[in-house]
């Protein structure tokens, strides 16, 4: 019969590992997808190259909105796994501003993409009516402030909320967190309409991610190796 610890032992590697694994998908995934309608909408998408633009690049546009909702519910998993491994550690009121902020940021990145597949939308039924109207320009500057303005700097807050966790709990070392700072305040106090900028969220969420993972599997050789030690002796 196993030992009721060792299954503890497992079942609590399980779980950073299970939030390691979301946040790399994650930031995989959207960086691909808003590189893509980053590449087909671009700053000046106006006068005779806006047709040839989404003419060329509708494929890749589609492509990316398909990936959207997937990397959505990867980074639903990792902000879920996250939140279940801090169990009776959790901070009650910056978890819920955690829990709050990040899911503010994936209804606005939804929002977005929903703007951008409505722009190639409506390009396929009405491409003269839309070109000439202005939709195309009104609706790529609406698409970027959403995430320039409003989702990058609820991924600031995102960050600063784990952060402070992470303080509380001494889950992560300390550079870790100094690092989560330093880029939430860049994401909060920079006013900018690239779209690059919020790929500083989706990376800091890979570098962590591979860390987490680093250290769970460290853990399961660790355990692994207390697991053959017990059944020798």
């Amino acid at each position: 019969m196993m030992n009721p610890k060792v299954t503890l032992a497992r079942q609590q590697l399980r779980t950073p590992r299970a939030a390691a694994v979301a946040g790399i998908l994650f930031a995989v995934l959207f960086v691909i997808s808003m590189a893509l309608i980053r590449l087909v909408l671009p700053e000046d998408l106006s006068g005779p190259d806006a047709e040839a633009w989404l003419q060329a690049h509708t494929g890749l546009v589609s492509l990316a909105l398909t990936l959207v909702p997937f990397a959505g519910i990867a980074f639903l998993w990792f902000e879920g796994v996250v939140r279940a491994h801090l169990g009776e550690l959790e901070d009650q009121f910056f978890s819920s501003v955690l829990f709050g902020s990040g899911l503010l940021f994936l209804a606005m990145t939804f929002t977005a993409a929903a703007i951008a597949g409505g722009i190639v939308a409506s390009y396929a039924i009405a491409a003269d009516q839309l070109l000439d109207s202005g939709v195309v320009t009104f609706g790529r500057t609406v698409m970027y402030t959403i995430m320039n303005v409003y989702a990058i700097r609820m991924a600031g807050v995102f960050m600063i909320s784990l952060g402070t966790i992470w303080i509380q709990t001494r889950v992560v070392p300390r550079p870790f967190v100094f690092l989560t700072y330093a880029l939430a305040l860049v994401l909060l106090v920079t006013i900018s309409f690239s779209l690059w900028m919020i790929f500083i969220f989706p990376v800091w969420v890979f570098v962590i991610s591979v860390y987490i993972l680093r250290v769970s599997l460290r853990g399961k050789a660790a355990e692994a190796e207390g697991f053959i030690g017990s059944d020798g002796a």
